[in-house]
């Protein structure tokens, strides 16, 4: 296979740089009898950055995992070094100098920030002045985590989360550093300033392999590029070629490599059955209505002087909110703003210290949701995502979903369950029903029978969208719908989101970083900074409003799609 017209295993540098710091060969991966890498063999080098493309999928964070012990690989083998290290545990690996940071959720969400930083000293916990000086390191990185040191960091917002868990992956000093989904829930110019970072590693000497949704931000700071399509390596070559090479850029996210490497490589194509047929396309038009009940009540939302501080920091100052039946309204902001907390107070998750949620529906009836717990306002119609994707890791794709669908369960006695009496037998039918046309609808019948924690980043919000999907919701509250979903996919995301808006009347509201997906997607956005609202009005309104240009963007240039 060639790029470029170099080789496809040593189109990287054009100098011979010796023995690499690591070197993947001939990978094989499965999940059961799922095979997710067929083959896969890369190569990095000391002070390299390698950056692991593709759509949702395509076997990236599954490479990762097989390379850090997580997945042991059936075929193939891991050097490190120059030493045979396939199969080889996590813990071993990190003494050797690997650390992994993985997509989605990486923290302890139940300790203080403080406490996740010592956390991530376990390997040289006994060295007192460098697990110091690694802490006082992950605060000069990153300042914003100095002041939340004794908050939990399950109540830190999505980037400041994701700050953590990178924060802790730089503290043991790696020499090899795995980076899953570096911009997940960040915004720009935080996203700059990591890639930064990341530059900053590779001076030092860090070798990094960096799997990335954003293929224009990983080709900024890579030096070699490699794409993956349906766990087979596409393309390879360096960096800066792949980055002015648009139109590769497209045929491998847009259109699918299969048809350009058969029109300009003549290169074979994946077999259909080693991936059970599945689309390229993740997210498709479809028809939501087939899910919803008739006679479906339209609600509006309200929030009132909505406080919460944690600690020393305001995370909600006095916030009123009225999201009207049907309409998308989009939290806009800079990390940290109090975007995540909104949702957090409004579902149920975070108690505020002041302020009334209350749910009004068309038909005149008036809820206060103030004093109940989530899962009360979820049976209320009152759904919530999270940017992480919260599923079951032991649970399969269907009964994930089937769990999803607990509101419309219309048998709970456990005694006829165990006898199979008419009623459970008809509950269980028309739940798993539902289950079928949520797995039709959003193409996941391919991994009905995976377990949630095999699935990469996109995969499983895809999973956890169809959730939201069978609880058939009054109001949607979605934070970072678009986190782990490549660009293509995130531009299908917004007629998605509007089509479940005009078959079910839902409101929605949305918290996102992707501005593009705001303007194209939301009816009104509303800005926060520090926790207070700093404007309303229309995309073009709110986009062009000097305060949130340097909320934003501090003070740069206009926010544009």
């Amino acid at each position: 296979m060639k790029f470029l017209g170099l080789p496809h295993h040593r189109a990287r540098r054009g100098r011979d740089a010796g023995t690499p710091l690591l070197e993947c060969v001939g990978l094989e991966v499965a999940y059961g009898r799922t095979q997710i890498l067929f083959d896969v063999s890369i190569d990095v080098d000391e002070g390299e950055v390698l950056a692991v493309l593709g759509t949702n999928g395509a076997g990236k964070s599954t490479l990762l995992r097989a390379i850090s012990g997580l997945t042991p690989p059936k075929g193939g083998k891991v050097v490190l070094d120059g030493r045979d290290v396939t199969g080889t545990s996590p813990v071993k690996m990190a003494a050797l100098g690997l650390a992994h940071m993985p997509g989605g959720r990486g923290i302890f969400p139940d300790l203080t920030v403080g406490e996740n930083l010592r956390m991530a000293t376990w390997s040289f916990r006994s060295d007192k002045p460098r697990s110091k000086r690694a802490v006082d390191r992950a605060l000069d990185l990153f300042p914003a985590l100095s002041t939340r040191l004794g908050d939990r960091a399950g109540l830190l917002s999505g980037g400041q989360q994701q700050m953590l868990a990178l924060a802790q992956a730089f503290m043991p000093d790696p020499r090899l550093l795995l980076v899953d989904e570096l911009s997940l829930g960040l915004a720009p110019v935080i996203v700059m300033e990591l890639l930064e970072v990341v530059r900053r590693l590779r001076n030092e000497g860090v070798a990094v392999v960096l799997v990335e949704q954003s293929a224009e931000l990983a080709l900024q700071v890579a030096d070699r590029a490699v794409f993956l399509e349906k766990g087979e390596t596409r393309f390879s070559g360096p960096a800066r070629e792949i980055l002015e090479r648009g139109d590769l850029v497209r045929s491998v996210f847009l259109s699918g490599a299969r048809d350009q490497l058969q029109a300009d490589a003549g290169v074979r194509a994946v077999p259909a059955d080693k991936t059970g047929g599945a689309s390229d396309t993740t997210f498709r038009t479809f028809d939501i209505a087939s899910l919803v009940h008739s006679g479906k009540t339209r609600a509006t939302l309200t929030a009132r002087g909505l406080n919460k501080r944690f600690g020393g920091v305001t995370a909600v100052d006095d916030v009123d909110l009225d999201i009207e039946p049907g309409e998308i309204v989009g939290l806009m902001g800079p990390n940290g703003a109090g975007k995540t907390t909104v949702l957090d107070v409004l579902s149920g998750f975070v108690v505020p210290d002041s302020g009334t949620v209350r749910l009004v529906s068309g038909d005149g009836g008036d809820l206060d949701l103030s004093a109940l717990s989530p899962d009360a306002r979820a049976m209320l119609g009152l759904g919530r995502s999270f940017q992480d994707a919260r599923l079951f890791p032991g649970l399969s794709v269907t009964e994930t979903l089937a769990v999803s669908c607990e509101r419309w369960v219309t048998s709970r006695e456990p005694l006829a369950a165990a006898l199979r009496l008419p009623a459970s037998v008809l509950s269980e039918a028309e739940v798993f029903e539902r289950v079928e046309r949520i797995l039709a609808l959003l193409r996941l019948a391919v991994f009905r029978d995976r377990f949630a924690s095999e699935l990469s980043t996109g995969s499983r919000r895809l999973v956890e969208f169809g959730c939201l999907l069978a609880q058939e919701p009054e109001v949607l509250l979605l934070d970072e719908p678009s986190a782990g979903l490549a660009r293509a996919e995130a531009e299908a995301l917004g007629p998605v989101l509007k089509g479940i808006r005009d078959a079910t009347g839902a409101a929605l509201v949305l918290v996102e970083h992707d501005v593009p997906l705001l303007r194209a997607t939301c009816d009104r956005l509303i800005a926060l900074d520090a926790g207070r609202i700093i404007a309303t009005g229309t995309p073009a309104e709110v986009l062009d409003d000097p305060l949130v240009v340097r909320a934003y963007l501090g003070g740069a240039a206009p926010v544009t799609a």
